[in-house]
């Protein structure tokens, strides 16, 4: 490291304040900056940068051993708890430059931190594999901002219990296009993107940040796909200056999970996410999205089906793929589907729902009585393993069915005794722990032991022992709920609920908040706080995937000229990088724990959630770059990053609308377990 100048005053006296609690170590250097700066065609050359204070006070200079082209100017103000950092560079002559800077997360040790970066990084991403971010590769990551629900960087540590952030305070507005996707590259305009992320130096823990973006030691551009780093130049011309600023602010935490809590409450309060202006009405939405159910129906000898699985964006046409839940969702469609078509007088409709339920019934069981859960008619394709949740999302379908029934004076003793056999095999297949395998045969055999698919099987369980008045459905239940206490919510490690992953994913929380919120409205007392006490944890873990802000996109990437707004739509998980519209009953649990928890900042991002995810509704001069009506999109690419095809601002040219129609319709369905729940 470098020796420190003397007569750095109280710019230095403020980020000891900040990050040692006013206890000062002189061997340990506070700062640390550089600039980079590129004459194109060439390397860039890299200048680090030492605090000089000016008069002592609390501005300063940041300043270069070699003469630069460029005077970096700056201060640092306390505000409440928290300091904002701000910094101007004015270009002497004409550059293009890169600026970092770093700040010591206090005296903690690396190896004792976990570190947040909302909607991507989780404590050390070790549950994901070497192909994507995490530990496994590196200690130390630098990200664009726009791949984060906040452009944020926190460390944790768990020794002390303090934890230390740095947020981005400037107005993100403007993104702009590169030629290439690695190496040193030159913004093709104006740009507002930036980047964080932590560092280990020498043993300690650095949170840094900057702009315009960086990414190290790799970036991520697709599925399973690092590159080499990343670093963007901008332009600054003779006489212009560009401003920057961040909020730094530490803070004590009993763990991990109350870190996460606090910070997304800041963060939330820092943001204050409005709703987005819509002119639909629940009954418009639902007319647009029932156009799916009547253009994707498919009539077979074996089973009828919605087509929404691996559709073409630019045709929709049927994939041949059949799926219970997960991407599919058929039989929630069906439900969904058979009922507008009662309150609205479809007879055409409810007859295509009529047609895939009895479909179902009749031969949508495995031997063991299983639903055959993901069948591909093209290429006359069923995989022999089946999945808890796929099956646990088959049997929460029905169960809305039978009761939707019910309540209507109708029943369905062959449905009844169908899910059942499912249930009683889930009993079959639970562990000891209470936990779920992730995925198994027929014959019961277990293909992947992992439990955090769990939580996707006490909800329907819930379900069933109030709607069968049997014992020994909620038992089960509960122990899945004493296994979600012990394994996922205590240990803050959410992960692998999404199939086509296995790492740390916003599901995994989301499920299991839905979990504890179910088995909430099964009990009374003591039970009943504890429960939601555990739903409002793991809530803070799901709203953490959620966008609290808007990102840029540059002119040509179609989702920026829609004027797509990125807050309340989530983060998918750290293998898939992109954002999407999966909530369910989520805003319904947010809701209730506003209610029950008095955090009304639940309620209101729910209402951001419940107008943003509809931005993207495809009608008729909407079409929003997909071939049908009512087909919603799903694989959106809000950062550089692809699901295979095209990248940011765009979709990936297959997608799934089976689940994103299921996704909305349950939210403009509120309140609905709580009706289901009813004596």
């Amino acid at each position: 490291m470098r020796n420190r100048k003397p007569g750095i005053g109280t710019v230095l006296g403020l980020l000891v304040a900040l990050f040692l609690g006013g206890e000062m170590n002189a061997q340990t250097e506070m700062t640390e900056g550089e600039i980079m700066l590129k004459t194109p065609g060439n390397p860039a050359k890299i200048y680090p940068l030492e605090f000089n204070s000016i008069n002592d006070g609390d501005n300063f200079n940041l300043i270069s051993d070699t003469a630069i082209p460029v005077v970096i100017q700056g201060n640092i103000k306390k505000s409440g708890e928290l300091y904002v950092y701000e910094v101007e560079l004015t270009a002497k002559e004409d550059i293009f430059f890169n600026f970092k800077q770093s700040i010591p997360a206090g005296n903690v040790f690396h190896e004792n931190c976990k570190f947040l970066m909302p909607g991507f990084w989780y404590r050390h991403n070790l549950r994901s594999p070497e192909e994507a971010p995490s530990f496994h590769t590196s200690d130390s990551w630098l990200v664009r901002e726009d791949r984060l629900s906040a452009p944020l960087t926190g460390a944790f540590d768990e020794t002390t219990g303090r934890f230390y952030t740095v947020l981005r305070n400037d107005k993100i507005k403007k993104s702009a296009y590169t030629a290439l996707q690695e190496g040193e590259v030159i913004l093709s305009g104006e740009s507002d993107l930036g980047f964080t992320g932590f560092e280990n130096v020498d043993g300690q823990t650095r949170l840094s940040f900057g702009f315009p973006y960086r990414e190290a030691p790799k970036t991520y551009i697709r599925k399973l796909t690092l590159a080499p780093p990343v670093t963007a130049f901008s332009k600054l011309e003779k006489g212009e200056s560009r401003k920057f600023s961040w909020v730094v602010r530490n803070g004590t935490a009993d763990n991990f999970a109350d870190f996460v809590s606090q910070v997304w409450t800041d963060t939330y309060d820092h943001f204050q996410p409005q709703k987005v202006e819509l002119d639909y009405s629940v009954e418009r939405v639902k007319e647009v999205l029932s156009n799916f159910f009547v253009e994707s129906y498919v009539a077979t000898e074996d089973l009828d089906y919605f087509s929404g699985i691996h559709l073409r964006t630019d045709d929709c046409e049927d994939m041949g793929g059949a799926e219970v839940g997960f991407i599919g969702r058929v039989l929630l469609n069906a439900f969904f589907a058979y009922e507008y078509a009662l309150e609205t007088k479809k007879p055409k409709l409810e007859k295509i729902s009529q047609n895939i339920l009895d479909s179902y019934l009749e031969r949508g069981f495995t031997g063991s009585g299983f639903f055959r859960e993901s069948i591909n008619y093209h290429t006359d394709e069923e995989p022999d393993v089946l999945s808890i949740r796929r099956q646990s999302e088959g049997v929460y379908a029905i169960l809305k069915y039978l009761d939707y029934e019910r309540k209507k004076g109708r029943s369905h003793s062959e449905w009844e005794n169908r899910i059942k056999q499912v249930l009683d095999n889930f009993l079959k297949l639970q562990n000891s722990d209470g936990s779920f395998p992730r995925k198994f045969k027929d014959d019961f055999e277990i293909v992947d032991e992992t439990g955090g698919s769990t939580p996707s099987a006490t909800v329907p369980l819930v379900m069933a022992s109030n709607f069968f008045l049997e014992k020994a459905y909620l038992e089960s239940a509960r122990k899945s709920g004493d296994y979600l206490e012990k394994e996922l919510i205590s240990k803050s490690d959410y992960f692998s609920s999404t199939l086509d992953a296995n790492c740390e994913d916003k599901e995994a929380s989301l499920y299991a908040s839905t979990a504890m919120y179910y088995l909430a409205l099964a009990s009374e007392s003591k039970q009943y706080d504890h429960y939601v006490e555990l739903a409002k944890k793991s809530s803070y873990f799901a709203l953490s995937w959620y966008y609290l802000w808007d990102v840029p996109f540059a002119q040509g990437q179609m989702l920026g000229d829609l004027g797509l707004l990125s807050r309340g739509w989530g983060n998918v998980s750290v293998e898939n990088n992109h954002i999407d519209v999966f909530i369910f009953e989520f805003a319904d649990v947010l809701n209730f724990l506003a209610e029950e928890t008095s955090e009304p900042r639940f309620k209101a991002f729910a209402d951001v959630i419940n107008t943003s995810m509809l931005q993207l509704l495809p009608y008729p001069g909407h079409m929003c770059g997909i071939a049908k009506t009512g087909y919603y999109p799903e694989v959106v690419q809000h950062t550089n990053w692809d699901y295979g095809r095209n990248g940011k601002g765009f979709y990936n040219d297959i997608f799934a609308p089976g689940w994103t129609v299921a996704s909305l319709w349950e939210m403009l369905t509120p309140r609905a377990a709580e009706e289901f729940m009813k004596d």
